[in-house]
């Protein structure tokens, strides 16, 4: 047994079973204790009960489970967001996505976000623009139940399509169009290892170079972009240069890559000429 009937927080925290981190979130989330009730309550002995329910979080945890599956929360952009095995575990560098989006958004603008999973980006512009009309997509139905959920929890508007790619959106135009579509290339050892084994290949993987979801969504964009309307797209730390190529083959201007907190060309981008 993993954890005893009597052991106190503080002992959990100190046995060197998890990062102290981890240990932290599940102890609270297992209790539905507060982090400042653990700080409190850190010499309280844990019922039988109590222990059984932090071991179940444990085993997980060291069975390889990502954390924010096993609590079913995420934060992001300062927003809490629920988190399901349907779903990717939204990323601290995919906020420079979201921070790019805002600095080009034109008031009342409209954007879409396309491949929208938990509904993170989308969700969290509509919360910092309530002025812009947001709209999201994605192929999965599961997907969408949890974006909708999210869009719900943190108050905003935003209309959800279940589309693959531009296949519902019609002639409709954008002021700007955003995405972190599938690019780790098929077969890559990465998916075989930490949480990706626990996430949707489908929403990492394009089952091919990397790239075939970039190339349909720059390829289409220039018919659901209005004059002078950007397009920004998340991408692997060594496909910017190909994905501005792909940009300036479909007559982008100011094509550009933007580096996130580790220093890799996380994001690029480019807009429709008027």
């Amino acid at each position: 047994m993993l954890i005893a009937a009597g052991v106190t927080l503080a002992q959990i925290q100190r046995a060197g079973l998890l990062d102290p981190v981890d240990a932290r979130i599940l102890v609270a989330h297992a209790l539905g204790l507060s982090r400042v009730q653990l700080i409190t309550q850190a010499d309280r002995a844990l019922s039988a009960d109590e222990a059984r329910r932090v071991e179940n979080l444990v085993a997980r945890r060291l069975q390889g489970e990502p954390i924010a599956y096993i609590v079913g929360e995420r934060e992001f952009f300062g927003l809490p967001f629920e988190v399901m095995p349907d779903v990717l575990i939204p990323r601290p560098e995919t906020e420079l996505l979201v921070e790019l989006a805002l600095q080009r958004l034109p008031p009342d603008g409209s954007l879409l976000d396309m491949g929208t999973g938990s509904g993170a980006i989308a969700v969290a512009l509509a919360h910092e623009r309530p002025d812009a009309t947001v709209s999201a997509l994605d192929a999965s139905a599961g997907a969408l139940a949890v974006a909708r959920r999210n869009a719900e929890r943190n108050g905003v508007q935003v209309e959800f399509l279940q589309s693959d790619w531009y296949a519902a959106v019609g002639d409709r135009r954008f002021g700007l169009i955003v995405s972190n579509p599938p690019y780790i290339v098929a077969g890559d050892s990465h998916l075989s290892q930490g949480d990706l084994r626990f996430e949707p290949a489908s929403a990492l993987t394009d089952h091919a170079d990397g790239l075939s979801a970039l190339r349909i969504i720059i390829a289409g964009a220039p018919v659901h972009l209005q004059p002078g309307g950007w397009l920004l797209l998340e991408h692997g730390y060594d496909q910017a240069a190909a994905v501005r190529e792909l940009l300036n083959g479909q007559g982008f201007s100011d094509v550009q890559s933007w580096r996130d907190l580790a220093g890799i060309e996380r994001a690029s981008g480019g807009f429709m000429p008027v």
